[in-house]
């Protein structure tokens, strides 16, 4: 027996998460469950004029599967409950393995892991923000590079079942300036893998292909001058690039 039709059969909603900061849904499609968020229910927002959140969205599950690794959740546009909107796929994480976390700095993990930041909690404790070293986590890393991705908080991280990551919420990225706010700088300097470098690539040539007539459905032309040219400069310098610039390297909350 075949599933549900994503793209048209009936979209119920189960439930809202009232912390987003935009309408944000949960679900389901037959026995799918999915997250809704509807172009009627988003904030404007003064850094971010053009265009819609939910096309960032879209646009970002699209260069995420030419990149390859699976790192966005399948994203689309579609009509809802509340109108047109963007949908994904719902993932069930695995609160056991986080890939990004605050921990006491007395307390680091000897390997596996990266430091990006060290501070103090509420209580005068020194802490450290880490995330996992892992091939799925840069991915992610070089993937919000070409996105400019504004807003990577760990809670967009989703630790899945096998080690799997996903990354979600993309609605502030492919701005023409500078924006690139993430707690994954771990890896900063250090060179880009043959793998990481061929997915660039892919995206490079993608846009001038279907890649290309894809995203201009869903961005400003400028915008996609600006991802082709960020593609450029990742490529030239094959390494993990650090923050530039005089707005904050890390979004706020972390979390």
């Amino acid at each position: 027996m075949s599933g549900p039709d994503l793209e048209h059969d009936e979209l119920t909603l189960r439930g809202r998460y009232r912390t987003a900061s935009n309408a944000t849904f949960l679900g389901a499609i037959g026995d799918v469950a999915v997250v809704y968020k509807p172009v009627a229910g988003e904030s404007p927002l003064w850094d971010f004029p053009d265009g819609l959140l939910a096309h960032r969205e879209v646009a970002s599950f699209l260069v995420s599967e030419t990149l390859g690794g699976g790192t966005v959740p399948r994203t689309w546009l579609r009509d809802g409950p509340l109108g047109a909107g963007m949908v994904q796929l719902w993932q069930e994480q695995d609160p056991e393995h986080p890939a990004v976390d605050l921990v006491a700095s007395e307390d680091l993990p000897v390997s596996g892991w990266r430091a990006v930041l060290h501070g103090q909690d509420e209580s005068g404790r020194e802490v450290t923000l880490i995330h996992e070293d892992s091939p799925a986590l840069r991915r992610m890393a070089v993937l919000d590079v070409l996105l400019n991705n504004a807003d990577r908080k760990g809670d967009h991280v989703l630790a899945m079942p096998g080690r799997h990551r996903y990354g979600v919420d993309h609605g502030l990225t492919f701005h023409t300036e500078h924006k690139l706010r993430t707690v994954l700088w771990g890896w900063i300097g250090d060179a880009l893998t043959a793998e990481e470098l061929a997915g660039i690539d892919r995206v490079a040539a993608g846009l001038g292909a279907e890649l290309g007539e894809a995203l201009s459905a869903l961005l400003t032309a400028e915008e996609i001058e600006a991802l082709a040219a960020r593609c450029t400069a990742l490529r030239a310098e094959a390494r993990f690039p650090a923050p530039a610039g005089d707005m904050p390297a890390v979004p706020w909350p972390l979390f």
